[in-house]
């Protein structure tokens, strides 16, 4: 395992890691802010599956990536919106490291870029986003309520958008998929409390990835930018939030919306 920060003096390095011998399961780990979200919670110690979809490619060099920091990760391709997919999913993490996940993170998203009205929008555009979106977090963490070990700092986290709160033309289906994984995500978390473990929602405002800067110009993009803190959030701003709530730190927060969008609205 990795040691801490090479400034540290010799006994604090030797300290354990935050999330030092659990498992973390990313899905959309390989990409955008899922990809950075893999990347931080195996600096703080934890084994992590990088669940990608399509691009074994993107999956295979951050595992490379992490491999040569002396991070534990393995690349497993599953549709989220496939049940046998997803409960294969987690079979691979227990075969990999001896242990179902004690963290559960659901970063796999899909988005229309053409950003249509309501009126416009296509049923099969519809149905895709719901597929992935929201039938996609329900499977995910319909096995990881099951699955995830009872009082073993066992966390869940989904993630929504900040559009729920904006409500943006444009986005009305894909609106609608985050506002029932908030709601899904704060009634899981009552579900799980007996067991110790917590369910929260992550929920970004504009994040520079592939999926928020498909389909926008340059003059959308200062827009927003001067809304949000003067720039556009990065995935290095979303993943230690993520982080905060995958710890024992953050041990007594449960059903929480955490809003992360330097104050875009």
């Amino acid at each position: 395992m990795a040691a801490a920060n090479a400034g540290n003096s010799s006994a604090s390095s030797n300290a354990p890691l935050p999330l030092e011998g659990r498992v973390a399961l990313v899905t959309g780990g390989s990409r955008g802010i899922g990809r950075e979200v893999s990347s931080h919670l195996a600096a703080l110690g934890a084994h992590v599956v990088v669940n990608y979809a399509s691009n074994s490619a993107k999956a295979d060099e951050l595992v490379a990536e992490l491999a040569t920091r002396d991070h534990r990760a393995v690349a497993v391709k599953a549709d989220v919106s496939d049940p046998d997919a997803v409960r294969a999913l987690f079979d691979r993490a227990e075969e990999a490291f001896g242990s179902a996940p004690h963290i559960v993170v659901t970063c796999a998203g899909v988005l229309d870029a053409n950003y249509p009205a309501l009126a416009d929008t296509a049923v099969a555009d519809f149905d895709a986003m719901f597929a992935v979106n929201v039938r996609g977090t329900f499977l995910v963490c319909r096995e990881a309520a099951n699955r995830v070990p009872a009082h073993s700092g066992g966390r869940i986290v989904t993630f929504s958008s900040s559009i729920v709160g904006t409500l943006l033309p444009g986005y009305a289906a894909y609106t609608a998929t985050n506002a029932a994984v908030e709601a899904m995500t704060k009634i899981l978390a009552k579900e799980v409390a007996a067991k110790g473990v917590t369910a929260n929602v992550v929920a970004p405002g504009p994040v520079r990835t592939e999926l928020f800067l498909a389909g926008k110009d340059e003059a959308f993009l200062k827009k927003v930018a001067e809304q949000s803190m003067g720039r556009i959030a990065e995935t290095t701003d979303v993943a230690p939030v993520v982080a905060f709530l995958a710890s024992d730190a953050a041990g007594w927060v449960n059903g929480q919306v955490i809003r992360v969008n330097g104050g875009f609205a």
